[in-house]
């Protein structure tokens, strides 16, 4: 293969990865405007036609402005407050029970006390 033929196929490999992680980031980002699951399918499926109209562009310059211009959209349409799963970081869960700090003892003897 040519060295053109490569750059060709590494490019096109990176603007396929920056479509589908936009894609994915988008769909999850519906999830959080979406109250129902019946209105998530709707916007879901129409997410899916947007993408699917530009789907025969061949051009590569044409596919990064594309992508360019979707991203942009994504960032000015994104949830302000996104759900976040209660124990990941930043949940209401996270770090609930965090560990003793070093230095302290405790002992769990259940009532088993000497009496000094």
């Amino acid at each position: 293969m040519s060295l053109s033929t490569l750059g060709y196929l590494a490019r096109r490999a990176a603007q396929k990865e920056r479509v589908r992680i936009l894609y994915r980031r988008a769909l999850r980002d519906t999830l959080n405007w979406a109250v129902h699951r019946h209105l998530f399918y709707q916007d879901a499926s129409d997410l899916r036609e947007r993408f699917e109209a530009n789907k025969h562009v061949e051009d590569l310059d044409t596919i990064d402005h594309l992508i360019a211009d979707a991203e942009a959209q994504y960032e000015k349409w994104r949830h302000p407050d996104p759900y976040i799963v209660p124990w990941a970081p930043g949940g209401t869960k996270f770090t609930r029970n965090p560990p003793p700090p070093s230095g302290i003892e405790i002992v769990y003897d259940y009532g088993k006390e000497e009496n000094e």
